[in-house]
């Protein structure tokens, strides 16, 4: 749902906008009602200066000249009142609706298939859903009422000024169609303008991203400098996109500016011309017409000014709601609730692609009876991780079919299936909060005692305690104050306490120190006992005592068995790997 480029305003993108204000309606007629009053109070005062002059000070009358200024004074109290109340409730819509839509926003991106991520940068994300919903909120605060206010201004304006003296506001608008079309230029060079600035910001952002998230590879290769100069070119791409908004506004506001005096000096000559003939033009009347033309001509500036903040708040909503239209969910229209399984998993012809034509599992099918521990290995790239994102329907798969406990798991709820899958990741994820709550992942259902009762069954509960503040230790983003065994383990307690039907370790101990894969592998050795289990491993040692091996290869599964049977294999697949792995670790 792009707004098309070049176009100064997109009406369905405004109307769509405009429907997230339905729900605050009463602030909305509000500030509406409140535009029109500053505009007419603003009129009066031009008015009201006329009658001063013309009945007050050219006649020496004091008594008329009290009446005009308190009514002048009056009028401006009525005018500040409404002003406050027109930009405070103005401002606060914008900021209930930008609520209501990164809320909306958020909680679709929460929905997105991992594939969708894979396609897309963190960086682009996070603009979408900070900067740019930030930026939709000035449409209200800055934008469109503003506008609004200032047409009917100049309306009223308008109406005034043939009712006062025609001929004098014909002279004023002979100049208005040449400002008229500087406007309509002005808006539609800004709006390519600020679509720029938007995509420059996003580019910034993503690379700042990446490279604050990825620091320890840049200094690893020495690649400060050559960062540094990317880093330069973005933002220097950035600055001539910004700075082209500041030519097209340097251009603009001067030349409305010339136009405002060259009116200015119309009306003095003209209407002192009509003084000096003796013709009934008053010098009240040239003074208000002044002021009146200033008022007609400072709005279409602000307009302009206003277009631009109106402009770059609809570039912005066009990228947010392009995510909002992107439809990346996986189909949750499983009606079964399955509640605690059997554990028992069937992968049947199972056929799967990240890129199209580009098969990573190519027709598997394996069976997992209830609580058997299965293992797979196999080189990197073989499909092994893969199994476990499409058990969990993180994808999905192109053809066959995966049923657990006989049951499709396209029939079944997501949020049911994956509450009762456990996964323990090789590159785990923390958050910048406690242990506690990186265990709990704040569930009501999960308390504290019973985090603690789960370390001490499988026998962590000492190491947690060795942390400052123990279970709540705050372990910065991306647990950065744990080193990777112990980021390791607490996910692995994660796992536990959420009392899984089926559990997956995948490459769980691949990235450990030795007592840490001990503490692991005691753990694991009592969590699968009477549970399904899936372990990925790269160290074949780990998997001795699975049920049954599966070993894959090109996205096939090239051997099954156990490990004792697996390794009587001549020229087995399995067996070249045990013994090269062994071989290696002999070595070392």
């Amino acid at each position: 749902m792009a707004s098309k480029t070049g176009n100064a305003f997109d009406m369905d993108l405004f109307k769509r906008l405009l429907r997230y204000t339905n729900p605050y309606k009463r602030i909305f007629y509000f500030v509406a009602v409140a535009a029109i009053l500053v505009s007419l109070f603003a009129v009066l005062r031009p008015i009201i200066l006329q009658e001063t002059i013309d009945e007050a000070l050219i006649p020496s009358d004091f008594d008329s000249l009290v009446y005009y200024v308190s009514l002048m004074f009056g009028v401006l109290i009525l005018e500040v009142i409404f002003q406050f109340g027109f930009i405070y409730y103005a401002n606060l819509l914008g900021q209930e609706v930008v609520r209501d839509i990164r809320v909306k926003l958020f909680k679709h991106m929460l929905g997105f298939r991992m594939k969708y991520y894979d396609k897309s940068a963190v960086g682009r994300l996070v603009t979408r859903a900070v900067s740019d919903i930030e930026t939709i909120a000035s449409i209200f605060s800055e934008g469109l009422f503003m506008i609004i206010s200032d047409l009917l201004k100049m309306l009223v304006v308008l109406g005034v000024m043939f009712y006062k003296s025609w001929s004098l506001t014909l002279l004023v608008l002979t100049v208005l169609p040449f400002i008229l079309y500087a406007t309509r230029v002005f808006q539609k060079k800004m709006k390519l303008a600020f679509e720029e600035v938007r995509t420059q910001v996003a580019n910034l952002n993503t690379f700042v991203q990446e490279r604050i998230t990825g620091m320890k590879i840049v200094q690893l290769f020495t690649r400060e400098k050559t960062e540094y100069d990317n880093f330069k070119e973005i933002n220097d791409k950035h600055r001539k996109a910004w700075v082209k908004t500041v030519w097209y506004n340097s251009i603009f506001f001067p030349i409305a500016e010339m136009s405002s005096s060259i009116t200015i000096g119309l009306i003095v000559w003209f209407g002192g011309l009509r003084i000096v003939a003796g013709d009934e033009m008053s010098l009240g009347i040239i003074v208000a017409f002044i002021e009146l033309s200033q008022m007609l001509f400072r709005p279409l500036r602000q307009i302009a000014d206003k277009f631009n903040t109106l402009q770059m708040g609809m570039v912005a909503a066009n990228r947010v709601f392009d995510i909002l239209d992107t439809e990346a969910h996986i189909e949750d229209k499983g009606t079964t609730k399955i509640g605690k399984l059997n554990g028992d998993i069937e992968f049947k012809n199972v056929r799967f692609s990240y890129v199209e034509d580009e098969e990573v599992l190519k027709g598997i099918s394996f069976k997992v009876n209830p609580g058997e521990t299965i293992a797979i290995v196999g080189a990197t790239g073989a499909g092994k991780s893969t199994i476990i994102n499409l058990l969990n329907r993180f994808y999905e798969i192109d053809g066959g079919e995966i049923l657990v406990d006989n049951i499709n798991i396209k029939d079944i709820g997501l949020k049911s299936l994956r509450s009762e899958i456990a996964v323990v990741l090789q590159d785990v994820f923390l958050f910048a909060d406690t242990i506690m709550n990186n265990i709990n992942l704040e569930n009501p259902d999960i308390s504290d005692e019973k985090v603690i009762s789960a370390a001490k069954q499988i026998g962590i509960h000492e190491f947690i305690n060795t942390l400052p503040n123990g279970y709540y230790y705050n372990v910065k983003e991306r647990g950065a104050m744990l080193s990777s065994g112990q980021r390791q383990l607490i996910s692995f307690l994660r796992a536990y306490v959420s009392d899984p039907s089926i559990l997956v370790l995948d490459e769980a101990t691949s990235s450990v120190d030795s007592y840490s894969e001990q503490l692991i592998q005691d753990a694991t050795d009592k969590i699968t006992t009477g549970r399904t289990s899936i372990v990925i491993a790269h160290r074949l040692a780990t998997i001795k005592k699975a049920d049954k091996i599966m070993v894959m290869d090109a996205g096939e599964i090239v051997e099954t068995g156990t490990h004792k049977e697996l390794l009587k294999k001549q020229d087995g697949y399995y067996k070249k790997l045990y013994e090269v792995q062994f071989k290696v670790e002999e070595a070392l």
